[in-house]
């Protein structure tokens, strides 16, 4: 069972369910050709799909197009359901460097014949995930800076403050769906230059003031 790390804190955390935004940074929404939302495109990925620091991605054999996110992680420290925008960040325990792996092909074949997304976004290892900062470490969320590269090659560029929908809107929003639980984690969305990922690619993920994230291809 995987664990997770709020940096000062000595205690192990559980995670619980990892709920993902999609379609949260309008460059993105645009590089795939996508409509603009008018409602939160949310879906889950499995605990069992964490991948510590350090670890190997494990590309399933049924997908040829594995592509890297890098997304703003949120821990949740507090149970709530219903919860109003304006106290959302009480919810918030910490924050961490995620990147949500795809199966693009597998994506879309999905979702041409209508079908969930889970097997393109929830295999094992398709949520590398950084351990977490306090979310008082953090001054502004909304204003940090997020990059990927592969092979020292960079990919990503953005920063959080092009979010569609910011954290306590997403945190009202996906708590009006599901009850939110402490350890259960947020992903909120990647900003534009997805790319694919192969055999023996290093992809490391930074975001200023929370921290990196480096994995390797098997």
């Amino acid at each position: 069972m995987p664990s997770i790390h709020l940096i000062g804190d000595n205690a192990v955390v559980r995670p619980g369910k990892i709920v993902c935004l999609g379609r949260n940074y309008v460059d993105h929404i645009k590089e795939l050709g996508n409509e603009v939302p008018d409602a939160p495109v949310i879906f889950i990925k499995p605990s069992t799909s964490i991948l510590a620091d350090g670890g190997e991605i494990i590309i399933p054999d049924y997908s040829n197009d594995c592509h890297h996110e890098v997304e703003l992680a949120v821990l949740i420290g507090k149970t709530g359901r219903n919860i109003r925008t304006e106290t959302a960040f009480n919810h918030v325990a910490g924050y961490g460097v995620a990147i949500d792996l795809t199966l693009r092909d597998v994506q879309s074949r999905q979702k041409a014949k209508g079908l969930p997304w889970e097997i393109a976004k929830g295999f094992d290892t398709a949520c590398p995930l950084s351990d977490f900062v306090p979310a008082a470490a953090i001054s502004d969320p909304h204003n940090l800076t997020l990059t990927l590269t592969v092979n020292d090659t960079l990919r990503q560029n953005g920063n959080t403050g092009l979010m569609m929908r910011q954290i306590p809107q997403i945190i009202a929003e996906i708590s009006a769906i599901f009850t939110l639980e402490a350890g259960d984690i947020i992903l909120t969305g990647t900003p534009a230059g997805v790319g694919p990922i192969v055999s023996g690619d290093k992809v490391t993920a930074k975001i200023s003031q929370v921290g990196e994230l480096r994995v390797t291809v098997a």
